[in-house]
């Protein structure tokens, strides 16, 4: 990959309160070879925008927290704006592993599909298995709802062709983002394929307390049903 193809290809990490995490973040992904960064930040009450600024990332800020959805479609939005051919979305909490992001992009840049959805299920070696039910819960009902089967329907660690980007619009605002997104894979026949991604759960990523939960679970299930009704 030469440095005008990298030069094309931005990393959007959407924030809240992460002002513990995200410096080493933008510094891993800029490691990884990777220096167009843009960081939202979700209205967090901490320091986040000044270190992701700080860091050399692009920061943007929402006034209010909107929640991740939001904020990663402004991200995408001015990854767009900036010319980006390849957009790849991830965690702002040091989960993710930046050196995930060539295999991601890999199957785009050989045109072999539009999107590529990173996938923690097919090794789950260290994830919790509260953390495995859940996901084979969400995914069964995105599957239901929607109609389409991914291993891992929450996975916020993916890549999107300028096509996708272009194509998918979704209303979704919090976690159901990510489930809506599979839904517009299916809505305008994308073709998509599934790379398994390592996962860094450590005491301060399992700690935040914004993380879907069972509540949240719920609240995230009752968007998606009201979404195919309005």
């Amino acid at each position: 990959m030469d440095s005008v193809e990298k030069s094309r290809i931005f990393v959007v990490i959407p924030a809240f309160n992460e002002e513990g995490a995200i410096q080493a973040v933008i510094n891993e992904v800029c490691g990884a070879g990777y220096e167009n960064i843009i960081v939202v930040d979700d209205g967090s009450s901490d320091g986040t925008y000044s270190k992701a600024k700080q860091a050399g990332a692009v920061a943007l800020g929402h006034k209010i927290n909107r929640g991740k959805g939001a904020a990663t479609k402004t991200g995408i939005e001015a990854a767009k704006l900036l010319g980006a051919d390849i957009i790849v979305t991830m965690d702002g909490d040091g989960q993710h592993d930046p050196n995930d992001i060539e295999r991601l992009i890999e199957p785009i840049m050989k045109k072999e599909c539009d999107v590529v959805l990173g996938t923690r299920l097919k090794n789950t070696k260290g994830m919790p298995w509260h953390k495995i039910l859940a996901n084979h819960v969400a995914n069964f009902f995105t599957w239901y709802l929607f109609g389409l089967w991914v291993t891992d329907s929450q996975s916020g660690f993916r890549a999107y062709s300028r096509h996708a980007a272009e194509v998918i619009n979704t209303r979704a605002d919090r976690y159901e983002y990510d489930s809506q997104v599979i839904r517009e894979i299916y809505i305008y026949k994308l073709k998509y394929k599934e790379i398994p991604i390592a996962v860094r759960y450590t005491e301060y990523s399992m700690g935040k307390i914004q993380k879907q939960g069972v509540m949240n679970g719920f609240k995230t299930l009752y968007k998606m049903v009201w979404s195919l009704l309005f």
